[in-house]
């Protein structure tokens, strides 16, 4: 079904009151939107042949991405770099082997990885598909709406003494 359709189609589901949404916890609803958000980017990957986490080593040895100066890393270094939104599941160690079999990067003498010009084809045919998923994704939510939604995010996150990250 495509983002419009379901924008348009009404919710069955009950509404709620300002009452009974301000008296919610925010951790129960936070932990399941991000595991609904996670397993949806997940999924739309992995129908495009991806894993979150091989896409984020590209993404962290691309120069044309996350990478400040294109330089190799080793699976250490990318888990470090990694480390606030990695999964327990992740292995990145595994993923990198992958990646080395299909080309998409190289392992040098030092066992930094380095990606190939093929592994940065790769990496932006994905990464074009992020507008689409996220038009799916935000369907039947305003641009303010989310923005509300994070600001209030990150309301929370200052309330409870943790940084809010630069974008």
């Amino acid at each position: 079904m495509s983002a419009e359709a379901q924008a348009a189609q009404p919710d069955a589901r009950p509404r709620y009151t300002d009452e009974e949404l301000a008296a919610q916890p925010a951790p129960y609803w936070t932990k399941l939107a991000y595991e609904a958000t996670i397993g949806f980017v997940r999924r739309k990957q992995a129908e495009a042949g991806f894993t979150q986490p091989r896409f984020w080593i590209l993404r962290f040895l691309s120069a044309n991405d996350v990478s400040e100066d294109g330089q190799g890393r080793t699976v250490g270094e990318l888990r470090a770099a990694m480390t606030s939104f990695l999964r327990p599941e992740d292995d990145l160690a595994a993923e990198a082997e992958v990646l080395l079999a299909a080309g998409w990067v190289t392992r040098d003498g030092d066992g930094r990885l380095w990606i190939t010009e093929a592994g940065d084809a790769a990496r932006a045919g994905l990464k074009a598909r992020a507008p689409e998923w996220r038009a799916e994704l935000h369907a039947g939510i305003s641009d303010a709406d989310y923005a509300t939604a994070l600001r209030v995010l990150m309301r929370l996150l200052r309330n409870t003494g943790a940084t809010v990250p630069a974008l």
